[in-house]
């Protein structure tokens, strides 16, 4: 019968502990993932309301821009159509001529955003100008906003690509107007140069970083101004942008972080398309501006995490091994326990259970088979004529012979609940639960046939060889029966297997009474 060995880190009827190293292991893990964790959402907020934040600004500052263009060319539009008004009324003969020179220089001077305002006839040639001395030259015929008022009959003002101006070579952005006869016959065009250098200065008044865009365009996508100011890009194309190819078509304003193709650098832009004239105003912050506080905090936030990380990997270190070592230690104790119930309750020479663990199994048994009235088998057994072997062999010879008989018990010991117990010297029992005394018998003839079957010299033996006498005997307890009574009436029976000529198998017969068996050569 196995020897149960108390555990006592495990309850009967539950799964296995998990171990403790294994336990602290997980528990260090799980903080160290918890605090990277709640570093990365923490983290992933303050972005997203920094991102958010440089949203609001930028929608704002494309508000201000498109507000600022708006009212700069609704001014130029309003004086040009009260000037448009007279000149088609009065029209611009020489005696009205000088008069209107002057109301021209005037307006020029009211508007600060204003270059110069011309007067062109239906060739194109200077009439009138806001300067004292009308510029020489082939005129404006090839201008686009010449054109196309030449082509077109509306009278609506246009706003055309930048140009440098004839008259000083000052970059401006024409806005113009359709002079008509009282037919509605083309008769010239009436124009305004916008400075760019007004846009220039007011872009200036805004805050941006050294990669930080802004600029103003027509709705076709050609570039009139733009920080920093860019001579080689004025008038070039962004028609192919993102912001015109998908973000117009789907809002007139929003915001949207773009990687630029020109230099690689990824900006937030927001944009705005005025609703009075064909403009687009944007502008634009690099990420990295924009993210350069969220970058500094990120970093003071990754050491701190860090270094609490670094802290509980070195504690949690230190505590795994500590417990490792606990393990080892209680490993070898536990080890040490085994030992020494191994000690405890088997026979040091034979490996069988001893006497102690034989009554407390016998125990065992008894009360389980009152419980469940089952009968308890009990063969004790002796090896015949064992003193004489020892006076003939020596007692080195008779240790090995107790060995191999031991193993012939422990061979015929099938069940987990059997139990083959050295008794005492020469004398051995085996315990055998649940079993009636027919199968009693059966184990004992066999453990007999095993023991002649090993062929053991034994000279003392009138056989020759060396056998064993067995006592059998079973019953089924009720619950008071004596241990001493059932161990002696195994012991009868043994004796009367002595009694009957040795090398057999006995059960108790009370009627015949037990007869007295010397001890001294059994």
């Amino acid at each position: 019968m196995p020897i149960p060995i108390h555990d006592p880190h495990q309850t009967p009827g539950t799964l296995k502990r998990l171990p403790l190293r294994k336990a602290a292991a997980l528990f260090i893990v799980a903080v160290c993932l918890c605090l990277s964790g709640l570093l990365y959402l923490q983290l992933e907020q303050t972005r997203r309301q920094d991102l958010a934040n440089a949203q609001i600004a930028s929608t704002n500052l494309t508000r201000a821009m498109a507000q600022q263009a708006e009212d700069t060319f609704l001014a130029a539009d309003l004086v040009l159509t009260s000037l448009a008004d007279w000149v088609e009324d009065d029209g611009y003969g020489a005696a009205q001529r000088p008069r209107l020179q002057k109301t021209f220089a005037r307006r020029v001077q009211q508007l600060e955003q204003l270059h110069g305002m011309f007067l062109f006839d239906r060739e194109g040639q200077w009439v009138i100008t806001s300067f004292p001395d009308l510029p020489r030259g082939k005129g404006v015929a090839d201008r686009e906003y010449f054109r196309f008022h030449q082509q077109n009959a509306s009278t609506v003002a246009h706003i055309g690509p930048a140009i440098r101006s004839r008259e000083n070579g000052e970059w401006i952005i024409p806005i113009s107007k359709r002079i008509n006869d009282r037919a509605g016959n083309f008769q010239g065009v009436l124009m305004a140069g916008i400075k760019m250098a007004y846009f220039d200065r007011f872009f200036k008044s805004f805050s941006l970083d050294d990669n930080g865009i802004m600029f103003l365009g027509l709705k076709d996508g050609t570039l009139l101004a733009r920080r920093p100011f860019d001579e080689g890009l004025i008038g070039s194309s962004l028609a192919q942008g993102r912001i015109y190819q998908k973000l117009l078509p789907e809002a007139p304003a929003g915001t949207a972080m773009i990687k630029s193709v020109v230099d690689g650098v990824v900006r937030l832009y927001g944009y705005r398309q005025l609703a009075a004239y064909p403009l687009v105003v944007a502008s634009a912050s690099s990420r990295d501006t924009i993210l350069k506080g969220w970058y500094e905090r990120a970093f003071q936030s990754s050491v701190i995490v860090a270094l609490v990380i670094l802290g509980v990997g070195l504690f949690g270190w230190v505590f795994i091994h500590q417990v490792r070592d606990g393990e080892r230690i209680e490993k070898n104790l536990r080890k040490a326990q085994r030992t020494l119930e191994q000690i405890a309750t088997h026979d040091s020479l034979t490996g069988l259970a001893n006497r102690r663990l034989f009554e407390q199994s016998l125990e065992i048994e008894f009360a389980r088979g009152a419980r469940q009235s089952s009968p308890v088998g009990l063969i004790m057994l002796d090896i015949d004529f064992f003193k004489r072997y020892n006076d003939a062999y020596g007692h080195v010879a008779g240790d090995h012979c107790l060995t191999q008989v031991a193993q012939v018990l422990k061979n015929c010991c099938q069940r987990k609940a059997d139990l083959a117990v050295r008794y005492g010297g020469e004398e051995f029992a085996v315990l055998l639960p649940d079993t009636d005394i027919n199968g009693v018998l059966a184990i004992a003839g066999q453990i007999r046939r095993s023991v002649m079957d090993k062929r053991i010299t034994h000279s003392g033996s009138p056989t020759g060889y060396l056998t064993v006498s067995l006592g059998c005997y079973s019953f089924i307890p009720s619950g008071n029966d004596s241990l001493e009574v059932f161990i002696q009436r195994a012991d009868a029976a043994l004796y009367q297997a002595k009694n009957a000529g040795r090398n057999r198998a006995a059960v108790l017969s009370l009627e015949e009474g037990v007869a007295e068996l010397m001890r001294s050569d059994r």
